[in-house]
Parts: structure tokens; sequence; C-alpha cells
């Protein structure tokens, strides 16, 4: 549509992710009514992204230096390795504020069809240091946090089997399901299977109280035992008003007419049912 280097540079602009052809010529005439100092400013940071950008050594992640803030913190737990795919997957999980151990970027994942295998991505940096020790610490946990598709998926199971000859060291995935404030009827069958089979305990199981164990009373939020996990204690016999009036007058055995005398029916229950009436004590 234009002539010259504007053109150029919208295609140039159109070929970023997620910048479409809009986007790029907004772009471009912005750049054309720019100040010159601000376009300066932004080409020496292409330039130096081109030059000077260096990867940690340890992770792999961009860095200024030979090792990133993270693998250069003394208060991370070197014991505990999160493995992700690219080095802003590290920014998503540090807002989080949850984890604090260090990450090992693979640099992409597992795509046969695109021609990335095991040898384009940085898996052997990964065995060597779970063969190796960061500052007298070894590595005791690996949580792989890929992104959960085809890709994803593949690279993790992978992972898996490679570090199963180790027999100490834990090897976790991410729990993929429902997010928050999300509605069931609106999930899909795969979002949905997985948040069942990644589902954790609430209560019960081995944490349960043993049968014997005095029920947790219910004012203060324990479980509810059900019968039969505790031996109630027996009853007291319930006291009879009519053992108090005397005893109660079966029928009448002579020909004088009693009393008509109600006998409880089995469909009412305990508390509806009938006591019958009380006679005096005949001599």
């Amino acid at each position: 549509m234009y002539e010259g280097p504007v053109q150029n540079l919208i295609d140039e602009f159109g070929k970023l992710p997620g910048i479409g052809p809009k986007s790029a010529q907004r772009l471009a005439f912005h750049l054309l009514q720019a100040e010159p100092e601000s376009v300066e400013r932004l080409r020496s940071a292409l330039q130096a992204v081109v030059e000077g950008v260096t990867y940690c050594e340890i992770c792999g992640t961009v860095a200024a230096a030979e090792r990133c803030r993270i693998c250069s913190d003394p208060r991370r737990d070197p014991s505990l390795v999160c493995v992700v795919e690219e080095p802003k997957d590290i920014e998503a999980i540090e807002r989080t504020r949850e984890f604090n151990g260090l990450y090992h970027v693979l640099g992409g994942a597992l795509d046969p069809i695109n021609g990335i295998g095991p040898n384009e991505l940085r898996i052997t940096g990964l065995m060597r240091r779970v063969g190796q020790e960061l500052e007298g610490t070894e590595i005791a946990e690996i949580i792989i946090a890929t992104d959960p598709n085809t890709t994803g998926e593949a690279t993790s199971t992978y992972l898996a089997r490679l570090l199963r000859p180790f027999p100490d060291l834990v090897v976790s995935r991410l729990a993929s399901g429902l997010p928050m404030g999300a509605d069931l009827e609106f999930a899909d069958e795969l979002t949905l299977g997985s948040a069942l089979s990644g589902r954790r305990i609430l209560s019960g199981g081995p944490g349960q109280a043993p049968p014997g164990a005095p029920a947790a009373p219910a004012d203060q939020g324990g479980a509810v035992l059900h019968p039969g996990q505790v031996d109630s204690p027996q009853a007291p016999p319930a006291t009879d008003p009519r053992d108090e009036a005397g005893p109660v007058a079966g029928p009448v055995s002579d020909s004088r007419p009693g009393p008509e005398i109600s006998y409880p029916d089995a469909t009412t229950s305990e508390i509806e049912q009938p006591r019958g009436i009380s006679m005096p004590h005949r001599p």
C-alpha cells in the first residue's frame, strides 16, 4: 500500500507475534511522528539485544552476567528446580510468590513435526545438574512446568522417563484443571478430566481418626465419624411413666368391660406411639 521504507517498516512490524496489519501500520506511523531521540533509544535497545544478551550458565535464562539474579541469590533453595520452556515462564511463576527454588530453561518443547528433538533443547544440561551439586546441595525435587498442551505433555513424559533411574529424586508435574472463578458447565472435557485426576484430598484418608478414638465435638469443626468407627456407649434404659403409676393393665379376663387399650402401631414413630392407659392397682 505504501512505498519505500515505510512499507518495509510495516512489513517488519507485522512479522512480530501478536502484531496484525493495523497494529503494524500504527507503530510505523508512530515512529514517523516521534522525536529523533526516542527513535535513537529504540534503535540502541534493538542493537543491544542482538549483540549484548547473554544467558545464565546455570539455568539458561536471559541474564546480564554469567549468572542471573535468581541463581546468584543465596536465599534460594538449590535443592528445588523448576523446569520451564521459555524465560518468560519464569516471570509467570515468580509472580505467584510461592516458589523459592531455582529454574532450568529448556528453550522450547519437543516437536518432531517441526524438527525439534532432545538435541535442540537443554535436556543434557538438566541431566548434568541432577548429577552435580550446587553449593554443596544436591537436587531433591524437579518440578516439570511445561505448557499443558501436546508438546508440553510429550516433553514432560520424556523428562520423567529420563529422570526415573534416580531413586532419591522426586519428579513432580504442575497440576492442571479448573481456573479460579470458573463454572463447571463451561469447562471442556479435557480440562475437567484433568481436574478430576489431579484432585487433592481435603479430609479423610491416612489422617482420619482410627477406630475407637472419641468423636470430635460438632461445635469444634471436627470430622464426623461414621457409625461403627466408634463403639457408642450403652444408653441407659428409658424410664417408662407407667412404672410410676403401677403396672399397665392388660386384657381384662373377667366379663366386666375394661377400659379400651390402644396398642402401638408399626407405622407410627417412637415419639408418636401411644403408651396406653394406666390402671390403678387393685388388691
